[in-house]
């Protein structure tokens, strides 16, 4: 089963993919979106399409306390968007501190400021995904 791994950001969407097996995560890209969330939607749609996904996990964020915030809300808006329009589930993965996790990993591998901000959105993608995967596969 292949699964879709999402970062929704306030300008950029994260995206990871797993492999076929639904084992391993990786990094696949960074869509920049400046808040036009509709049409996010058409381009998760089409990579739906395109690479045969057949589940999408979206990370969520909440606050530290548990609750959920404004950002929080925006990624249960947009998991609806998703619904509507396809024919794959759409789960939600906490996220926290998964921006922080894939700064840290790229810092580590000695990555300069300038590429870190290119692929850290897709990083912490492969993070959400990765949790959501490893957590199922204990299951």
């Amino acid at each position: 089963m292949r699964y879709l791994g999402l970062d929704l950001g306030s300008r950029t969407l994260g995206v990871a993919l797993s492999d076929k097996t639904g084992l391993i995560a990786s990094n696949y890209k960074t869509i920049r979106h400046n808040e036009e969330y509709d049409k996010l939607v058409d381009v998760v749609k089409a990579l739906v399409l395109e690479l045969e996904i057949e589940a999408i996990v979206l990370g969520f964020p909440k606050n530290m306390n548990n609750t959920i915030g404004p950002k929080g809300e925006l990624s249960l808006l947009f998991k609806e968007k998703l619904e509507k329009v396809l024919d794959v589930p759409v789960f939600l993965q906490d996220e926290r501190l998964s921006t922080k996790s894939a700064t840290d990993i790229l810092i580590a591998s000695d990555v300069s400021r300038k590429n870190r901000k290119k692929i850290v959105d897709s990083m912490a993608a492969s993070i959400i995904l990765q949790t959501y995967l490893d957590r199922r596969n204990k299951e």
